[in-house]
């Protein structure tokens, strides 16, 4: 069976740092673009950052530029985001997404606390 699962969340302090981990299992995604989305309450999905098969190339969305870094570890089939300087309003589910195989894992709640 194909899944994603994440790990990592929790309740974070403002100002604090998150890292957040998914692995892929039961399938290779190794060649894939890859993605953290999250979604707060009442709010749309959001793209937090992308990252391309490689590597190389990452993506990441405006409201998290500049406090984000997203990387991966094929060879783990591992895929992680990394925050700091958390923000109240960064407190969400937070999902990991491979979107070439219309996979989602089921999110991690991450709650900022000042």
């Amino acid at each position: 069976q194909v899944e994603l699962v994440e790990s990592g969340g929790g309740l974070v302090q403002a100002g604090g740092s998150l890292r957040l981990s998914c692995v892929a299992s039961g399938n290779d995604v190794r060649d894939h673009p890859m993605a953290w989305y999250r979604q707060a309450a009442g709010k749309e999905h959001e793209l937090v950052a992308s990252i391309s098969s490689g590597g190389k190339a990452a993506l990441y969305g405006e409201s998290v530029k500049g406090r984000a870094t997203i990387f991966r570890d094929n060879v783990k089939n591992m895929i992680t985001l990394e925050m700091n300087n958390m923000k109240i309003e960064d407190t969400a589910v937070y999902y990991c997404n491979c979107a070439w195989l219309n996979l989602w894992g089921k999110g991690t709640q991450v709650t900022v606390f000042s």
